[in-house]
């Protein structure tokens, strides 16, 4: 996920000029590896979404050692919990829907060009192979009546960065209704979920163009989220050549489609993550065919040629 997206508040907090006398709390707090911000009309809607997101993050996060994601990638089988259950269940159906193009298999693959610690590196291309033998979500086995994953072969690791943070926005926006929060807007390091509206009036959001951009279109949301994949936020250069940190896991090498970055805006922030990511891989004309299919919709800016 990138920072492609950000916000256009056109109101001071103090709101004037129609909207005179209401005011909007704005806070945020570092978590899930970027800077999350909420903007309400509630004042108690940041703490029930940093909350939320903690604990969604708790259960997910590989770098965290006491996650279940971390107790799943050392020992190849977890007893999981509810929530964690359900968004590798997700992530496979995903997996199948996009055609293998997204993939939380492909961990181990991060970990060989160094997309995991930063230590980025050229890996031979015998190493690429012997790891692209442990990628496939069906390599995962997921045991319904009981809430077990298991991984089929032994070195196999998964990655959530693709799918948690939608996930985690959509939980926290639920919790928000539950507390009868009507108005949230929360950008969690440039995915965003817009809950209801603000004062009568969308959410209106900026995108920002890719690799140093200005901004060049506006969003309006309402009840839905948009997430942003591109190019230019992890990469390395080497030789000339731009490695970036979205892997295609059918090759082993970073996905290299045409596509600076893709923006999907959908009714939940877990599709928009994973088709954001799944459309970079897979390239525009299939990738708008799988936006469709979701009846979501999609922006994307190609690679003109440029570094």
């Amino acid at each position: 996920m990138t920072n492609i997206i950000a916000f256009l508040l056109l109101c001071s907090c103090v709101l004037t000029a129609g909207c005179k006398n209401q005011q909007l709390y704005t806070d945020n707090r570092v978590m899930m590896g970027t800077i999350v911000e909420t903007t309400s009309v509630y004042k108690e809607a940041s703490g029930i979404v940093f909350s939320e997101m903690e604990r969604i993050d708790g259960l997910l996060s590989k770098y965290k050692p006491d996650s279940e994601v971390s107790e799943l990638n050392r020992s190849g089988k977890l007893n999981a919990s509810p929530d964690t259950f359900s968004i590798i269940k997700k992530a496979k159906e995903f997996w199948q829907a996009s055609g293998g193009a997204f993939d939380i298999t492909v961990a181990p693959l991060l970990d060989l060009w160094g997309f995991t610690n930063g230590q980025y590196c050229l890996p031979r291309e015998k190493e690429i192979k012997n790891t692209l033998k442990l990628i496939g979500s069906d390599k995962i086995i997921l045991r319904e009546d009981n809430s077990v994953v298991e991984f089929r072969l032994s070195g196999m690791k998964i990655d959530l960065g693709a799918i948690a943070k939608g996930y985690a926005l959509d939980c926290a926006a639920d919790k928000l209704r539950k507390a009868g929060i009507k108005s949230c807007l929360i950008n969690a390091g440039g995915q965003v979920y817009a809950l209801g509206d603000k004062f009568g009036k969308p959410w209106k959001i900026a995108i920002k163009g890719p690799r140093g951009g200005n901004f060049i279109g506006y969003l309006e949301l309402k009840n839905k989220s948009a997430a942003t994949s591109g190019d230019y936020e992890q990469y390395f250069i080497k030789n000339n050549t731009r490695y970036q940190h979205i892997i295609n896991p059918k090759t082993g090498y970073p996905a290299n489609s045409g596509i600076v970055s893709v923006t999907v805006i959908a009714s939940d922030g877990l599709t928009a993550d994973c088709l954001s990511t799944a459309i970079f891989v897979l390239g525009k004309e299939k990738g708008k065919a799988l936006a469709k299919s979701f009846s979501t919709e999609v922006k994307i800016i190609e690679d003109k040629g440029g570094s």
